[in-house]
């Protein structure tokens, strides 16, 4: 079994403790959070299809009552047998707190079943539709082929007619898996240069398809770590048809999980870094800047070394770095400032902290100083007894398990999938310098205290367009998804479907960005809204809100209150004599309960879940705030 190493073992009582809890746990909630605690762990295949089995039997009915994400509609395409791994995906997508419906089609159908309309793939109505192709079929008219370029480039096209379909047919974001590498080569090294090889066919559908516009379940790059012996068995495809492996099905249920997670915007935000034994080697308190190990010259040194290095990685593509030590903040700071070697740099590091406070603690306190979700964090410490603690406090917490080897650090981190991403924003190149003049603007506000002077002194512009380019929608979409505390309805979305709305002449996108004088925030806020329908308590001339949502890190500086005015300006362009809007409650977005009320709008309706209506009539006089408006 291809083992999930990053994730703790369980004890030798799991069996019988998982047992035992799951005949305690109490109602629906209840019961997930205890089968969700227990998808923490590297479990056995058979203990994955036991946790399985009992979310089914205990949730007959569906979706566990308060669950605080949307379900999930998967719909797998597949031309090969894909039933052994449906357990693990859908652990994989509890262990992120999400349920999951899946749809498969029978077997070799696919094709028929996307090209009907009546068929019962529609009218299962999925939300992501993941194509799990097998290398047999994608080849097999390769190697008869009179011209094999012709083949392949055919086989391709019929993969772009499927996303297509799905896309606009279904309604669905497509994920494509890639395609495994399985078949003994003709030629040899110089494998690529047979046009009637098979395997260079694997290789060149590969290539492309990591040039077109679709996500990737990438198991090729995967075979490449753990070689095909892991993940393919001949035998088993002869007299199954099972092209990955039964022991590589957690390994796939966690990519695959990782990867809706990233569509639901669930994907990690923030590295906290332990640092002794972390960052370097050896003890910096005890051993001083000449005595701990980093950099060239010694195995260990540079071992260290390379994990900052791809910790540079992954804060140059978004994310948030932090530090968390036990240590004397001056001692700790030296390093970063004074030694030769050190790759990470102060001004790196978003929110630094080192004390003796314990670091379930410190944790909280960076969450509160980068005003991010604590789920948001994933902590790094090579202590496991600290790494125990911290998940006992702090289960939300991502805690990976460290290889005792320091060079192997890096890819433990990178196949956790913590930070799985979708693409790579101009947003997300900037976060890290936001977040540290966020700070800066918090130190401004504390030593202001004429609140009115403060936000005046930050002399900001939102900057506004109601057109969305190729370069932003995917900030736009990453925004909508990601966001859970200021979001008033926390409908998700897609490209596809914003690219509609951009294109509906009864719809009005709004995005905006601040800048002030600490700099450029980015796209901080998205409002989607359409014409009411004309129901009993919405008419034709009112503009309702279908989302908004806005970053935590510009909130208490009146950007709400300039959004609205706005929007009330537009919705007058458009001759609308009401703007609606909808508070609809999680676990998350409590702050945003009283957002219309505080705006000024009159609620006018209620529902038995707490959701809410809300109406303000236009004209009315502008909100006041500081903040200047520019059209982009």
């Amino acid at each position: 079994m291809l083992q999930l190493s990053w994730l703790p073992k369980p004890s030798s009582e799991w069996k019988k403790q998982f047992v035992e809890g799951m005949e305690l746990s109490g109602n629906d909630l209840e019961c997930w959070e205890f089968i969700r605690k227990n998808c923490q762990y590297d479990l056995s295949i058979s203990d994955i299809r036991r946790v399985d089995k009992a979310i089914s039997s205990i949730f007959m009915d569906g979706v566990p009552d308060g669950l605080p994400n949307a379900p999930i509609r998967l719909a797998i395409l597949s031309s090969c047998t894909i039933g052994h791994l449906l357990s693990a995906i859908r652990v994989a997508a509890a262990r992120r707190n999400l349920w999951i419906d899946i749809y498969t089609t029978d077997f070799g159908q696919y094709v028929h079943e996307l090209s009907d309309a009546s068929s019962a793939l529609y009218a299962f109505k999925p939300d992501i539709v993941l194509f799990s192709l097998d290398s047999h079929h994608a080849t097999a008219s390769i190697a008869s082929a009179k011209e094999p370029i012709v083949a392949r480039e055919k086989f391709l096209a019929h993969l772009q007619w499927a996303w297509r379909t799905a896309r606009e047919g279904l309604g669905a974001t497509v994920i494509q898996q890639t395609f495994l590498p399985l078949f003994p080569t003709v030629l040899g090294n110089n494998e690529v240069r047979c046009e009637h090889s098979r395997n260079a066919t694997i290789t060149w559908l590969n290539d492309r398809l990591r040039h077109e516009d679709v996500l990737l379940l990438s198991v090729d790059a995967e075979v490449a770590q753990d070689g095909l012996a892991a993940w393919y068995d001949q035998m088993l495809w002869y007299r199954a048809k099972q092209e990955i492996h039964p022991m590589a099905a957690a390994m796939y249920g966690d990519m695959a999980g990782r990867l809706l997670a990233a569509l639901r915007g669930l994907s990690k935000k923030c590295l906290v870094l332990d640092l002794d034994n972390t960052l370097w080697g050896g003890v910096i308190g005890d051993d001083g800047m000449e005595g701990i190990a980093l950099g060239q010259g010694s195995a260990l040194g540079e071992a260290y070394l390379a994990f900052q290095e791809y910790v540079l990685a992954l804060k140059q593509r978004g994310v948030i770095l932090a530090v968390c030590s036990k240590n004397t903040e001056s001692v700790a700071k030296e390093v970063f400032e004074k030694h030769p070697e050190m790759k990470i740099r102060l001004s790196d590091i978003a929110c630094f902290v080192a004390n003796w406070t314990d670091k379930a603690t410190n944790l909280r306190m960076i969450s509160q100083t980068l005003n991010i979700g604590i789920d948001s964090l994933v902590f790094a410490d090579d202590n496991p007894a600290e790494r125990a603690i911290v998940r006992q406090e702090l289960p939300m917490v991502a805690v990976p398990e460290l290889p005792e080897d320091a060079g192997l650090y890096a890819g433990a981190l990178a196949r956790s999938g913590y930070f799985e991403g979708i693409r790579v924003t101009d947003d997300d190149l900037a976060r890290s310098a936001q977040y540290q003049e966020n700070i800066q603007r918090r130190k401004l506000a504390e030593v202001t205290t004429d609140i009115d002077a403060y936000l005046t002194n930050l002399d900001m512009t939102m900057i506004w367009n109601d057109k969305i380019t190729p370069v932003t929608l995917p900030r736009v979409t990453q925004l909508i998804n990601k966001t859970n505390q200021f979001n008033l309805t926390t409908i998700r979305t897609d490209e596809g479907e914003i690219t509609h709305l951009m294109n509906d002449p009864h719809s009005v996108v709004l995005v905006m960005r601040l800048k002030d004088t600490f700099g450029d925030n980015g796209i901080i806020s998205v409002i989607t809204c359409q014409d009411a329908d004309g129901n009993k308590t919405e008419k034709t001339s009112d503009l309702r809100i279908i989302r908004w949502v806005m970053s935590c890190r510009v909130l208490k500086r009146g950007v709400e209150q300039a959004a609205i005015n706005l929007l009330a300006m537009i919705a007058a362009q458009r001759g609308k004599t009401a703007i609606i809007g909808e508070y609809r409650p999680t676990d998350r977005n409590a702050m945003v309960a009283d957002l219309y009320e505080r705006l000024g709008f009159s609620k006018f309706g209620e529902q038995e879940d707490g959701s809410t209506l809300w109406r303000l009539d236009i004209p009315r006089p502008d909100l006041p705030h500081h903040i200047h408006l520019e059209k982009a």
